[in-house]
């Protein structure tokens, strides 16, 4: 074999040797291709054979790099060791390097370390990329991404020549190199089975380095499911698939009154045992594989006792919710519990269901001393814990107030559980306010339904047209007012809540008590705090506000204002379907209006019928004795009084207006209260019709 290899070492040398003068002409079928494209690529990059090549990193990059392959290093080192165990003592180098050609690891005899070194500058740190050091086992490896040895004479730099090494990349799942291992010696120590070993070292390092990421990967993972269970405000119970305790959240601790120790790494249902209802018996110990088997399917916010064993305490009543887990292969990997206390869940599905109060104190639109005063009430009211009874006409905007009232009370991130009273079918009423249990009636939903008052807990429940609830359930709603608990239709035991109760109607409770539609005791459990909301035209000076926020909440995007003249009849009309009509109103005429002023033309015929009365009540109000009179003081007065922007009725207007100051001897505040005019108004009025009010007294006075 040492001749046919000096045989091929004289033949690559000479091919070498016309390579590098660049003579083509040369025949070399017989060196290996791998070496040729190397040689070549070794020329691409402007390298002299005849001189030795040297990058090197300094100390610092040197230990940045370390840092950055140490995952891999960590797995190399020790097969270094086995490698080297081996070839002690033939003088044999065996390196590390990443995956840019730097050596970073280095072991092997001392006599030829200062011999690479002083050789071919091959040290830690040095780089063996082709770019620098031409073909080599550690470059060309990296290069091609395949084990390769080279041969003393198929080196391209000529201080390469004295050695054979035999190099082989690391490689991830994608093909990525992560480094190459590679042995370098004389001629005489190295063996074609070398290769074979540096091979099989960098298979093993591949298959570890993947193992220990996998550990890694499984490590985060279990971290950040840990962080995630543990960060849960329900208790969440993981179990493997024989239902040992794999992870438990503090929650579940609390509420199972377990300890963390003790439980993980244990049968869950050594410790717990599930129960079929509240104050059931407890189930023999046979009934943990019933248990098992009970979470391994899947069931959502299902209502169960739990009884902890050994334990003489009352079994208490959660919801559980279990997602079973399965592995691709469709084996069971285990199930996750989560358990909530009925008040947390009822909490949260009353905030899922959108049971929320958005309307506060700002909400409410309005300057008037009645409102203000109205207000004032409401927020002594929402400090406190007694019943609050609403009174007002339809259309007042109680809802809205019962939502202030909340949303500035401590129960304000609690829910807000409104309810119509009036709309619910009589045979209906107590289910959907106090809750039923599975099987109750026909139609009912399996598991059971939790009612309003469940679903308000730690909130508020607003009960809107209170009047209209059916005398046969008043009853029952009287005994939540005084136990404050509520027993499901079905059920057999109360449940206490924690509800601040709002009630509200439009109705008389009084003469609805006398009339014996209403309870007395109910009336007088009820109105402890009463609020009673003044009607719109109870407001002075509200309802053109109010007005003018309705129309620009409906102008989409359009600048809406109202006309003098229907602004004046908004002050003066007593809306009789309070703030619900002025909005409907406000809602018509700006979808009719084609340009940017509301005009009468825009209201609706009611409300143009309401302006024709409004006159009418106004030509009739003031009565004197003799018209002498008028004609008397019409003299006096300049102007012309032919014309009247509002409603057209110019004399008719004038002469009441005139009636009015003789009346109140030229007093314009009390004319305008006798013509049921705003101050503002009646100013205006006499500057359009020219009138003096001082003439009036002056004649009087003479």
């Amino acid at each position: 074999m040492s001749t046919a290899f000096e045989h091929d070492s004289n033949y690559i040398r000479n091919c070498w040797e016309h390579f590098i003068r660049g003579d083509f002409s040369e025949d070399y079928s017989r060196i290996r291709p791998e070496i040729l494209e190397s040689w070549k690529r070794s020329r691409e990059h402007a390298l002299n054979p005849m001189e030795i090549s040297h990058v090197r990193l300094t100390r610092p990059e040197l230990e940045e790099r370390i840092r950055l392959c140490l995952p891999v290093l960590e797995v190399v080192r020790p097969y270094m060791e086995q490698l080297y165990s081996i070839v002690k003592g033939t003088d044999v180098y065996i390196s590390f390097s990443d995956k840019d050609a730097y050596v970073l690891e280095l072991l092997g005899d001392p006599s030829m370390s200062e011999q690479l070194k002083q050789i071919s500058k091959f040290s830690l740190g040095s780089s063996r990329s082709e770019a620098v050091a031409g073909t080599n086992a550690i470059g060309t490896a990296i290069y091609t991404k395949k084990p390769i040895q080279i041969w003393s004479e198929e080196h391209y730099l000529l201080s390469h020549k004295n050695y054979v090494c035999s190099g082989a990349p690391i490689l991830d799942d994608a093909g990525n190199v992560l480094g190459c291992i590679n042995i370098t010696g004389r001629a005489s120590d190295i063996h074609a089975h070398t290769l074979g070993m540096v091979m099989c070292a960098a298979k093993g390092i591949a298959n570890e380095v993947k193992l220990h990421k996998a550990y890694k990967d499984i490590e985060l993972i279990s971290s950040q499911r840990n962080r995630i269970v543990q960060s849960m405000d329900a208790g969440v119970i993981l179990l493997n698939s024989v239902g040992y305790v794999i992870e438990i959240n503090k929650e579940a601790l609390r509420m199972l009154k377990l300890e963390h120790a003790n439980i993980i790494g244990k049968e869950l249902f050594s410790y717990i045992s599930l129960g079929a209802n509240a104050f059931s018996q407890k189930r023999s110990e046979a009934s943990a594989k019933e248990d098992l088997a009970f979470v391994k399917r899947k069931q959502t916010h299902v209502e169960i006792n739990i009884f902890r064993k050994g334990s003489s305490d009352t079994p208490i009543k959660y919801t559980i919710t279990t997602n079973p887990i399965e592995r691709n292969d469709g084996i069971s990997g285990g199930t996750i519990i989560t358990l909530n206390e009925l008040q947390s869940i009822h909490k949260l599905v009353g905030q899922v269901s959108g049971f929320r109060a958005k309307y506060t104190y700002d909400s409410i639109i309005g300057k008037s001393q009645e409102l203000l005063q109205m207000l004032d009430t409401c927020r002594q009211a929402s400090q406190t814990e007694s019943n609050i009874l609403i009174l007002g006409e339809s259309g007042t905007g109680k809802e809205l107030i019962a939502q202030a009232i909340h949303n500035g009370s401590p129960r304000a991130k609690g829910p807000f559980v409104a309810v119509n009273c009036a709309s619910i079918p009589h045979d209906l009423v107590e289910s959907e306010l106090f809750g039923y249990e599975r099987g109750a009636f026909t139609g009912a939903l399996k598991d059971g339904r939790p009612g309003k008052f469940e679903l308000a807990d730690g909130g508020t429940i607003f009960l809107d047209e209170i009047g209209d609830m059916p005398i046969e359930a008043q009853s029952s709603l009287l005994r939540v007012l005084q136990m404050r608990e509520v027993t499901r239709i079905g059920g057999k035991y109360p449940k206490q809540i924690d509800v601040h109760i709002i009630a509200a109607t439009n109705q008389d409770l009084a003469i609805n008590v006398e009339n014996r539609t209403f309870r007395q005791d109910l009336y007088y459990r009820l109105n402890v705090m009463t609020i009673h909301v003044p009607a719109l035209r109870e407001r002075k000076g509200d309802s053109l506000l109010l007005a003018e926020y309705f129309l620009n909440r409906y102008s989409r995007g359009r600048s809406l204002t109202l006309s003098p003249e229907v602004a004046d009849f908004i002050q003066q009309y007593n809306w009789p379907g309070n703030i619900r009509q002025l909005e409907n109103a406000m809602e018509r005429a700006s979808n009719l209006a084609p340009d940017q002023i509301i005009e009468f033309s825009h209201l609706s015929k009611d409300l143009l019928d309401a302006r024709d009365q409004l006159l009418t009540a106004r030509k009739s109000s003031v009565k004197v004795s003799s018209d002498m009179i008028i004609q008397e003081e019409q003299k006096n007065l300049p102007g012309d009084s032919q014309t009247d922007p509002l409603l057209n009725y110019s004399a008719d207007e004038k002469n009441a207006i005139i009636k009015a100051l003789i009346q109140c001897r030229g007093n314009v505040s009390k004319a305008g209260l006798l013509l049921n005019y705003s101050r503002r108004t009646m100013y205006r009025r006499l500057e359009e019709y020219g009138i003096n009010p001082i003439a009036f007294r002056r004649n009087h006075q003479s």
